[in-house]
């Protein structure tokens, strides 16, 4: 009986812990993702997909996220804030590629 107790606990936290170490790997760091989104940014401008009011926007946008990140670091970055950046790193990240794909060309 105390061998199945044991083994059903063991399951239990498999079942809890693999899917975090998966969302775990998923992740990227706060620096990776500014690079990410910086150079979804620059490649929009050097294809022509990004006009110049929309890069303008968005740069805007980044320039705002990263005075956040750092006044977020000034006192440690806590796991509430990293979630914050997160996902307005996605926002961001989701709107840059709307931009760039919304069959909007630059004029020459």
């Amino acid at each position: 009986m105390k061998t199945l107790s044991l083994a059903a606990a063991a399951l239990g936290l498999l079942a809890v812990a693999i899917p975090g170490a998966a969302s775990a790997q998923r992740w990227q760091s706060i620096n990776s993702r500014q690079a990410t989104v910086d150079a979804r940014i620059d490649q929009g401008i050097r294809s022509g997909q990004l006009d110049r009011r929309e890069a303008g926007r968005l740069r805007a946008e980044f320039r705002q996220l990263n005075q956040l990140e750092y006044r977020y670091r000034a006192n440690g970055l806590s796991a509430s804030e990293r979630r914050d950046l997160d996902r307005r790193y996605d926002s961001l990240s989701a709107r840059a590629r709307f931009e760039k794909h919304d069959r909007q060309h630059r004029r020459y």
